[in-house]
């Protein structure tokens, strides 16, 4: 029979640690938060609200990071990490409520920008005592969380309170700066001290989590359409917006993850650390959050073509959803191309023009209608997709045992 102390203990992965149903169970709330963050731009879209939604989903990226690379290092399904999770899962619910009036805090109930602040501490709090916990004997490991503690969380943590107490342009900006100081400073800190213990685990961690982006892109198709007859105009619109979401899909699961994965294998201690830092916890935000960028777009022309009442067939996309549609196609791709690069010291040509296209196509997408825009787009993504994987191939070798220079 299992005592109170083996319930309560920490109990450490190994190298062929798996992702446990655990961490599933944790990622759900994300689920929830991630289509928050999409619905937050698009009740007021502008160009504003899409850098304050972004500003909201990094927050939201480094609550999940910090668990993400605890859980590698940490059982999730152990006793006292299953009861640590539960309760970030409980803040992060409370985050994703507090979403809709983050920068625009309506009359009665709590103050909605404080909340989050106080609960995105929290959730920090949690990891780095957590990880402390883990192991108590890491001297390596308490002075990395202690130059954590004092350059990326106390100071950005500061700024956020700040910032709460201000609307609009002010808050975003100074929410912003803590952003950067927050992320700057993991980058000067988490060269050493850090641990990956499982270069599995984390890579499949990660692809769950892209997942769950591609999945609030699907969500968006059926949202836009929802409480509106269905016609062949919505039926070929969403079979449009599924195949740039399965052109995404089949980039990084066929031509990014595996290559990620093994050199990340391939690479230990420190090396290993760094490259899981930049690889993972950098480039797979603007990953995710091009994902949701193309969901805005992907759920507002989805919109305008099911709402004959208020839209004709020939209306275009405006504004920031008019880039947000080709655009946030356009970031994951130059994501993708960077991760190419810092993995395997790949330059894709096609990538780059792919990306640069993409995030200069605003102005062309409100000038045709919003179903031909979409069409066009699914045109781009699966051509890109095709040209990409066939330049792949001969140097797929080259590309799972890249030179012993990078790391």
């Amino acid at each position: 029979m299992e005592t109170n102390s083996e319930r309560s203990r920490l109990v450490a992965t190994g190298g062929g640690h798996r992702v446990t149903p655990a961490e599933l169970f944790f990622d759900l709330v994300f689920v929830y938060a991630i289509t928050q963050v999409t619905a937050l731009i698009a009740a007021d879209p502008s160009w504003l609200r899409l850098l304050g939604g972004m500003v909201v989903m990094a927050l939201l990226w480094w609550c999940w990071c910090c668990f993400a690379w605890l859980g590698n290092v940490v059982r999730a399904d152990s006793g006292a990490m299953l009861t640590v999770l539960v309760s970030v899962m409980a803040v992060v619910l409370i985050v994703s409520l507090t979403l809709p009036e983050v920068y625009d805090d309506g009359p009665g109930g709590l103050p909605a920008p404080l909340v989050f602040v106080l609960c995105y501490g929290a959730v920090r709090v949690l990891h780095l005592v957590t990880y402390w916990l883990a192991d108590p004997t890491d001297q390596a490991l308490h002075r990395v969380l202690r130059r954590v503690a004092l350059l990326s969380v106390a100071p950005p943590f500061a700024l956020l309170l700040v910032g709460a107490a201000f609307t609009g342009m002010a808050q975003i900006l100074i929410w912003l700066a803590a952003v950067a100081i927050d992320y700057l400073g993991v980058f000067l800190t988490g060269k050493s001290g850090w641990r990956v213990a499982s270069p599995g685990h984390f890579a499949e961690r990660h692809g769950l989590i892209v997942i769950i982006a591609l999945g609030e892109s699907i969500v968006a198709l059926g949202v836009g359409v929802s409480g509106f007859p269905l016609g062949t105009p919505v039926v070929a619109a969403a079979t449009l917006g599924l195949l740039v979401s399965a052109g995404l899909w089949r980039l990084y699961f066929r031509q990014l993850a595996e290559t990620t994965e093994q050199r990340l294998s391939a690479l230990t201690g420190d090396d290993r650390t760094r490259l899981a830092r930049d690889a993972y916890t950098f480039l797979h935000l603007p990953l995710v959050a091009g994902v949701v960028i193309t969901a805005l777009g992907m759920k507002t022309a989805l919109h305008q073509v099911a709402d004959t009442g208020h839209y004709d067939l020939a209306e275009p996309l405006h504004g920031v959803v008019a880039w947000a549609l080709p655009g946030g196609v356009g970031v994951f791709l130059l994501a993708s191309a960077a991760l190419l690069f810092r993995t395997a010291n790949h330059r894709s040509p096609v990538l780059l023009v792919g990306a640069a296209v993409c995030l200069a196509a605003g102005p062309a997408v409100a000038l045709v209608p919003s179903l031909v825009a979409l069409a066009l787009l699914a045109v781009l993504v699966t051509a890109l997709v095709l040209v990409q994987d066939t330049m792949a191939q001969p140097r797929a070798t080259e590309m799972a045992a890249p030179s012993d220079e990078i790391s």
